[in-house]
């Protein structure tokens, strides 16, 4: 499968995974969410590493790369993308998370000379000309426990970008190490325990920001585990592998269409249509992603 569909896959599984996310990080609050989710992730990614001898790929430097990642990526990034979600709902804490494709473009092109020109360009500017329409694709709320805004609104926007900064910087630290051998399951697990550590460290310490809202029960745990199976054990391998075969800032791009891919999913959840101007965004996702890989197969 070429690059441009692992990252789309992994972006319709973050779709699916931010509509699972609501319910447990209201009831957990952002960080404890994120150290249960990580746990189980960690467990999983770790297990099937263990059994396939995945670790061994992993030589020197590259642990500590890829636990940085891990650190910046998913410790910093994932726990303030809940936060923003816990203040803005899924929908806008995702559209803000997109902006980490502007971040691995121009830090990509920075850093890796990976340079966006022609119809790879073209589909480019499409695909987040789609992300940016499916903003503000409609004025009303079609539920309000999902769009309704909590607290200030400036501090949950500065969540979702600094979001989507980690996630950009997280994944051009991992983009070196995924270039080679690496397999990508061990090194997702790698990033997964880093980030986990980190987590039980500063609840370890007493913060009171790691705290739990409320304790939490089987049916909480079991919709955590889902939600981290397809965000986190195949969403961010999908990601890792296909920065072993594309630039940083194609995959973040293509990986940044959840937005786009969430309105048919809320409109099964609502029961609401979606506004005209949700078709427009999804049709030039679509064009975009055509002239991306049609493009990438020429090249």
């Amino acid at each position: 499968m070429h690059y441009e569909w692992l990252a789309m896959l992994a972006a319709l599984l973050w779709a699916i995974a931010g509509l699972l996310s609501v319910r447990p990080a209201e009831h957990l609050g952002a960080f404890a969410f994120s150290r249960w989710r990580m746990a189980c992730v960690t467990l999983m990614l770790g297990s099937a590493a263990l059994y396939t001898g995945g670790f061994a790929t992993l030589h020197g430097q590259q642990w500590l790369w890829m636990a940085c990642s891990g650190l910046i990526g998913i410790f910093i990034g994932d726990t303030a993308l809940y936060g923003a979600l816990n203040r803005l709902g899924p929908r806008r804490a995702g559209l803000l998370f997109a902006s980490h494709a502007v971040f691995s473009a121009l830090l990509g092109a920075w850093l890796f000379a990976e340079y966006l020109t022609g119809q790879r360009l073209l589909g480019a500017i499409l695909v987040m000309s789609g992300v940016g329409i499916a903003i503000a694709f409609s004025r009303r709320q079609p539920h309000r426990a999902l769009e309704s805004t909590q607290g200030p609104l400036l501090p949950a926007i500065a969540l979702g970008l600094l979001a989507g900064l980690c996630q950009s910087v997280g994944t051009l630290i991992a983009k070196p190490v995924m270039v080679t051998a690496v397999d990508p399951i061990a090194a997702s697990a790698v990033r997964m325990a880093a980030a986990l550590a980190a987590h039980l460290l500063l609840r370890a310490s007493g913060a009171r920001v790691a705290r739990p809202r409320r304790p939490i029960n089987w049916r909480i745990l079991g919709i955590v585990a889902s939600n981290g199976f397809l965000a986190m054990a195949l969403g961010m391998t999908l990601i890792m592998t296909a920065l072993r075969h594309g630039d940083v800032g194609m995959v973040a791009i293509l990986s940044s269409t959840s937005p786009v891919m969430m309105l048919p999913l809320l409109w099964l959840y609502t029961r609401q249509r979606p506004a005209n101007s949700a078709w427009l965004a999804a049709a030039a996702v679509v064009c975009g992603t055509a002239l991306i890989a049609v493009a990438s197969h020429h090249a």
